[in-house]
């Protein structure tokens, strides 16, 4: 096992350290089996999966030194779970989706087993680290369908909610589709392609906007992007006409103009007709400032010749759906299967694996010892402290384009998929839930 340099045991809910005092108590130790999925919703039919490199880092620090267990102590625990915690090391064996794998509600991203109080006191941080990246990394799936093959740019750092969320979120964005991001250390960190023009506060302080354009273009003549918006529109693309003339004369050459403000579609196409007017027909328009999936759909379905979208809050806060319905149940303990029966959130029994035949509309869920026709999603990634599969980036980001390319034409655009899909149900798993009890269909 690894060294750990800062235990990472406190990142769960204290009702989950109540619960470990209870199993410890009672000897409940056998093997248990949670299974990590996503409840169906209307406003994501489909979930682009990630996250599960993060977790299996997290099995690498998850453990409880001297100042943990003074903290757990002040509140209450008491001395036979503190000795527990105190030699805790993660045991068992983690089966999961490939990251980038599309998965359909109720369909598992992860299932892990371990002695009951290991999995268990690993639920929070679990949950915590799929949702995020799932999230995010959906989200940049969709608003690159709506941007229709035209490259999307993150530019959300600044209302990501974190620094370090930021940088994750820059992260899933790439797997999910987004051409670059402008967050300087996700690109350092991971090798993202990295873009940047200008603020509003840059050609403010000049005298006046074309001095302002003009000092830039001379200072970062490569890949000049004017940010044309912050007077008049149209008077601004006519001042990046100005200074385009003189990079041509130059030798050199403006690669586009940004448009962060107004009706884009009027905007945009009042700047392309000037432009080209001026023979600068090559000069690129890029549209940022408060977009959303929806309205990218729009602008590209009314023919805005906008060549490049910039997207933040939207794309790192998920702005539409903000969290998951994501749920780490309980299904087999000591060899017994188990369900859960609540109204809206039942569950199915047993360790499960995932059977894809041809793309997501075609899912049969069943469970693991079954053998069906199809490509079985799950496979085991960690066990007892070794990582049996490496995060690769670039791989995720393949298999991500790859399995959004695949989705039926009717999931592709707004709304994505209506009714909201789910997999099919083998006759081994329904008759399992149904010896237990009478089992709802979805």
């Amino acid at each position: 096992m690894t060294g750990h340099t800062h235990p990472a045991g406190l990142h769960t809910d204290l009702y989950e350290i109540r619960m470990v005092e209870s199993y410890l108590r009672r000897g409940m130790t056998a093997p248990a089996t949670f299974s990590l999925y996503i409840r169906p919703t209307v406003d994501r039919p489909w979930f682009l999966a990630l996250g599960v490199h993060r977790v299996l880092e997290a099995l690498e620090t998850f453990r409880y030194d001297a100042p943990e267990l003074d903290y757990l102590r002040s509140v209450g625990v008491e001395a036979p779970t503190l000795d527990w915690l105190a030699s805790f090391e993660p045991s068992g064996e983690v089966w999961a989706v490939a990251e980038g794998t599309i998965v359909l509600g109720h369909e598992p991203i992860l299932e892990m087993t371990a002695p009951l109080p290991v999995a268990q006191v690993l639920e929070t941080a679990v949950i915590n680290l799929i949702q995020f990246p799932t999230l995010v990394a959906t989200k940049a799936a969709r608003i690159a369908l709506a941007a229709a093959g035209r490259p999307v740019v993150d530019f959300g750092f600044r209302r990501a909610h974190g620094l370090e969320t930021g940088v994750e979120a820059a992260l899933a964005a790439h797997i999910g589709g987004v051409t670059a991001t402008s967050n300087l250390e996700a690109g350092r960190r991971y090798g993202i392609p990295v873009v940047g023009t200008m603020a509003h506060a840059f050609v403010q302080a000049f005298p006046t906007e074309l001095e302002a354009f003009r000092a830039y273009a001379e200072d970062h003549p490569d890949g000049t992007i004017l940010l044309v918006d912050t007077y008049d529109t149209v008077a601004g693309v006519h001042n990046a006409i100005v200074v385009a003339d003189e990079m041509r004369s130059a030798g050199r050459h403006l690669r586009g103009i940004r448009i962060d403000s107004g009706d884009l579609d009027e905007l945009s196409r009042a700047a392309r007709k000037m432009l080209d007017d001026a023979g600068h027909t090559d000069v690129q328009i890029m549209a940022s400032g408060g977009l959303s999936e929806v309205s990218i759909a729009v602008l590209v379905e009314r023919g805005a010749p906008i060549d490049a979208f910039g997207v933040g809050t939207d794309l790192v806060v998920s702005m539409d759906r903000p969290a998951a319905d994501i749920a780490y149940k309980l299904v087999v303990y000591d060899g017994r299967p188990v369900a859960k029966f609540s109204v809206d959130k039942a569950t199915y029994p047993g360790a499960k694996q995932v059977f894809r035949r041809t793309d997501p509309s075609a899912d049969v869920l069943g469970l693991r010892s079954e053998s069906l026709p199809g490509e079985p999603l799950l496979a085991v990634v960690w066990r007892d402290g070794n990582v049996l599969t490496a995060f690769d980036l670039d791989a995720a980001k393949q298999r991500a384009a790859d399995a959004v390319s695949a989705l039926p034409t009717a999931w592709k655009v707004p709304a994505y998929a209506s009714p909201t899909p789910v997999p099919g149900v083998s006759d081994a798993l329904r008759a399992l839930a149904g010896s237990l009890r009478s089992y709802p269909d979805g």
